[in-house]
């Protein structure tokens, strides 16, 4: 009887597309990971000569393979990053590593089997201070959740703005900024678009008011990242190849980092601001702002006040490291250690750790490590004629690579990739690039690219949290991201340059 209903055929046909889609992009990502994976067999088993790069080992070769597949996996998104990141990590362990099996590295004289990669040094990456920095990010970030920490002080920092339509933008511009500088980037995205839906709510369907409001929590969270160390993964990994003692070694403190980063963040706050006013004029002069506060709070009034005493001293223990001498990865055990230990963080909110993040950003730190512990770095750099090139071209070129690759695939994947080849380049033409700031300049515009990425929905999560407001259109949030990249572009680098001849980063 059901069959005979007027919609019973337009449910099926419904149905039918959805599993048609469905289907087509299983096979889709199928087919990715198929030429993924029959690019890594090539090159793993392609004679060494027809690479071009004089004097390359077996365990390079193996290392341009796992490279390749990366890339490609990365770019193809046809498995979560995270997973690709852990593949890797494993084929390094058991065909490039000291505790390879025998029969993968058996067969071959020292010199054509090449430096094997410390077992312990892959492993390591997922314990590298970078990462209990992140990790400590993450604690206080789940810790200001529970307590309503978040919540109170959204309230306190947008009061000031008043009701103007005009400075109430301004207000969840800065709010989501200042916000995603210690919060995940995604986190603050999706707390400030539920703070920002009431407001939506009150203002005219046909204006633009809308678009302008919606448009602001993502350029807020994207610009607000460059801020701080922690506030987007790249930047964690630039920071850990110029400090890596082994490497650069150009101890740059989180203090360091946010005297440059900061001021540099804010101002094009302030550019999108007026971006957006511009291309997105409010018709009601007004809104009432209210940020209500629902959720049910788990920790006693005790644990609340721990938490907001713990979350103020390690931000300024993370400002202020140069000075107390405590390195600012050390600083971020203390919350956990806190927290922790006063029951605040229990075994379930450990879970809630973004862990796929961490494991991505420990591939990329492996592939770094087989990068150069190999010396495949050193033989690609021999290669290519970077000690030719102008140093403006090796600098801007490469910042410009990276937001290219940025829009369309993760930004911690194109870090990942750029970063770890760029910092051996940057270290052999060192004198070239000292006129334009040095190698700092090199490695953190890589990291500034990336956070400027933000042109289609699929840049970045919180692009992709906005645009599903159905408020913003897809040729709108282009618009806007490739304006704030060509202002965040020219202002940074202009900035990278100018206190990198002075010698602060």
């Amino acid at each position: 009887m059901f069959k005979t209903f007027v919609g019973y055929n337009l449910e099926e046909e419904r149905r039918r597309a959805k599993n048609i889609k469905r289907n087509l992009q299983a096979n889709s990502r199928l087919i990715k990971i198929i030429i993924a994976v029959l690019m890594f067999i090539v090159l793993w088993n392609m004679p060494m000569a027809w690479f071009g790069i004089p004097n390359l080992t077996v365990i390079e070769q193996r290392v341009i393979a796992c490279f390749c597949f990366a890339t490609l996996m990365w770019i193809f998104e046809a498995l979560p990053a995270w997973n690709t990141s852990v593949a890797i990590i494993v084929v390094l362990l058991f065909a490039a590593s000291d505790s390879s099996l025998t029969y993968m590295i058996s067969g071959y004289d020292d010199a054509t089997l090449g430096t094997l990669i410390s077992y312990k040094k892959i492993m390591a990456c997922f314990a590298d201070p970078i990462i209990m920095l992140f990790i400590g990010g993450f604690i206080l970030a789940i810790a200001a959740t529970k307590s309503g920490l978040d919540v109170k002080l959204a309230r306190v920092m947008l009061k000031p703005f008043g009701t103007k339509s005009e400075n109430v933008l301004l207000g969840f511009l800065l709010v989501t900024g200042i916000f995603s500088m210690f919060l995940s980037n995604t986190a603050t995205a999706a707390m400030m678009l539920t703070f920002l839906a009431p407001v939506l709510k009150s203002l005219p369907a046909n204006g633009k008011g809308r678009i302008c409001l919606a448009l602001a929590i993502p350029i807020g969270a994207n610009i607000g990242g460059i801020g701080t160390p922690i506030g987007t993964p790249p930047n964690a990994i630039a920071l850990k190849f110029l400090n890596d003692p082994e490497g650069l070694n150009m101890n740059i403190g989180f203090g360091e980092w946010m005297l440059v980063m900061f001021p540099l963040a804010m101002a094009l706050l302030f550019i999108a601001w007026f971006v957006l006013l511009k291309m997105f004029p409010f018709t009601q002069k007004t809104i009432e702002l209210k940020i209500e506060d629902n959720a049910e709070r788990k920790i006693s009034p005790w644990q609340t006040k721990v938490v907001y005493v713990t979350f103020a001293i390690t931000i300024l223990l993370w400002c202020l490291d140069k000075i107390t001498g405590v390195n600012s990865n050390v600083v971020a055990m203390l919350p956990v250690g806190v927290f922790c230990c006063t029951g605040i963080i229990s075994r379930t909110d450990l879970e809630e750790i973004n862990w796929s993040v961490l494991w991505m950003v420990a591939g990329g730190f492996a592939l770094g490590v087989a990068l150069q512990d190999t010396g495949l770095a050193t033989h690609l750099i021999e290669t290519i004629p970077f000690g030719s090139w102008p140093a403006v071209v090796m600098i801007i070129g490469s910042g410009l690579l990276c937001y290219a690759m940025a829009n369309f695939i993760s930004h911690t994947a194109t870090a990942n990739l750029l970063v770890p080849i760029l910092a051996v380049a940057g270290t052999a033409v060192a004198s070239n690039l000292a006129p334009f700031g040095g190698v700092s300049t090199l490695l953190i515009g890589v990291a500034l690219g990336s956070s400027l990425a933000m042109v289609l929905p699929i840049s970045t999560p919180p692009n992709a949290l906005a645009h599903a407001t159905g408020l913003i259109e897809q040729k709108q949030m282009a618009r806007t991201g490739l304006i704030m990249g060509a202002f965040g572009l020219v202002l940074g680098y202009a900035i990278l340059i100018l206190v990198g001849q002075a010698g602060i980063l």
